[in-house]
């Protein structure tokens, strides 16, 4: 139950025009619905603030066709999809209006809402390819009412190309900093800026990377004050948490 819906619910028993044991009902009806192979959480966005995401990876394109509908179908005006399949890309897209980015593998269904956070978001990339965990960071950021700038190749291989950036960078209200290989980047950018740094480590490098291994413990080990870690190619998490702090 979105919270504009709890209002109006609230106020009809304040009116008059909605007996409390109507009202019990409905509260009754919306935690959760049990769908058989997922239980969806419409008072999520009571309590956090944020509507009920779809990770996508090992759900059917079927699966994830009811879910999406049935979000809908409760008054959940956008639904984002992460780790979305081209394959059930496709299975959706026949059947709903969506836009999907295969870059990152994000689905949106819905319109994304006018910015409401108190600042700018910058994304920051070590290279070209932590583009996708970047993209995956940012749609999701967008789709929770943040405005982004997006800064992608811009690792300390040439660090020219971050100073470059230094406006951008020291007026964001939160940076989100991804990068591979030995994720420098996160501890460069923490020593600029004096708003919240979180670093995501991506599994791309050379063998003794160990899958993100190495970045992720680099940024573990930061000297720079003011940082925090997500999971390995986890952009989804880092975009969530900076909407949060962009919105306190």
């Amino acid at each position: 139950m979105k919270s504009n819906r709890l209002r109006q619910l609230l106020q009809q028993v304040a009116e008059g025009t909605l007996s409390v044991e109507n009202a019990v009902l409905e509260l009754k009806k919306e935690p959760f619905e049990d769908l058989g192979f997922a239980k969806l959480d419409y008072h999520r966005e009571i309590r956090q603030g944020t509507s009920e995401v779809i990770f996508g990876a090992g759900k059917t394109p079927e699966q994830i066709l009811t879910i999406i509908r049935t979000l809908l179908a409760n008054h959940q005006e956008t639904v984002l999809i992460t780790r979305m399949s081209r394959e059930a890309a496709e299975f959706v897209g026949k059947e709903l209006s969506f836009t999907y980015d295969a870059l990152s593998g994000i689905g949106i269904v819905g319109e994304r809402p006018v910015p409401d956070g108190k600042g700018k978001i910058v994304i920051a990339t070590g290279g070209t390819s932590d583009m996708p965990v970047a993209e995956e960071a940012a749609l999701t950021a967008e789709v929770l009412g943040n405005e982004v700038t997006r800064l992608y190749d811009v690792g300390v291989a040439g660090i020219h190309r971050l100073f470059a950036h230094a406006e951008e960078l020291m007026s964001a209200r939160v940076i989100i900093a991804i990068a591979g290989m030995e994720g420098a980047l996160a501890s460069v950018i923490g020593g600029l800026v004096d708003c919240p740094v979180i670093a995501v480590p991506t599994s791309v490098g050379y063998g003794a990377s160990f899958g993100g291994l190495s970045a992720l413990l680099s940024m573990l080990n930061s000297c720079a004050s003011g940082i925090s870690v997500v999971n390995i190619d986890n952009g989804f998490g880092a975009g969530y948490l900076a909407s949060r702090i962009n919105h306190m």
